[in-house]
């Protein structure tokens, strides 16, 4: 029998949780989070998830989602809206642990995602992705993401480039 897998959004007492699923990610993966490092997740205090954790609440900007595995969190992925004028929609920072990646908790945390982002009135959803996370590459576009032609290097490591990839959710827009 497999696990159950849920999806909820993050509530405001879970800056722990928080802290403790972006630290495992990191450890996991350092490469795939861009401008994210294990060195500032580890220093950044608890106050720090907790604050983002109440914002990603009740925000119509930004939210976080968790992947529970029998009630276990499991993965992460974030949600948010740039500032005006341009208001676009982006996911980012997509984990799921290792253990559990064979029964698609990452295409369960991407569909919430956006379809927090399509509720708050998303007609496209962006992703920046590392050019050497070639796994997330092929994930994104098994799901309907495009290169939008847009390549640039990290704020963090000039060496690594990312791509922006854009997925049209304007029917879901329509019919909702």
């Amino acid at each position: 029998m497999s696990p159950s897998l849920t999806v909820r959004r993050t509530v405001a007492d879970q800056g722990s949780v928080l802290q403790e699923l972006r630290t495992a990610s990191l450890r996991d993966a350092p490469y795939a989070f861009g401008d994210t490092t294990l060195e500032d997740t580890l220093r950044a205090d608890a106050a720090f998830f907790d604050a983002a954790a109440a914002r990603h609440a009740d925000s119509h900007t930004c939210a976080s989602f968790i992947l529970y595995t029998e009630g276990h969190p499991a993965g992460l992925i974030g949600a948010s809206f740039e500032a005006e004028p341009s208001h676009r929609a982006f996911v980012s920072a997509l984990w799921v642990a290792p253990a559990v990646r064979h029964l698609r908790g990452g295409e369960l945390l991407l569909n919430a995602a956006i379809g927090w982002l399509v509720s708050e009135g998303a007609a496209q959803i962006f992703a920046w992705i590392p050019d050497n996370n070639t796994t997330a590459m092929r994930f994104y576009e098994r799901l309907g993401f495009a290169a939008t032609g847009e390549h640039v290097p990290s704020k963090h490591s000039p060496e690594q480039w990312e791509t922006l990839l854009v997925r049209d959710v304007a029917s879901s827009v329509r019919s909702a």
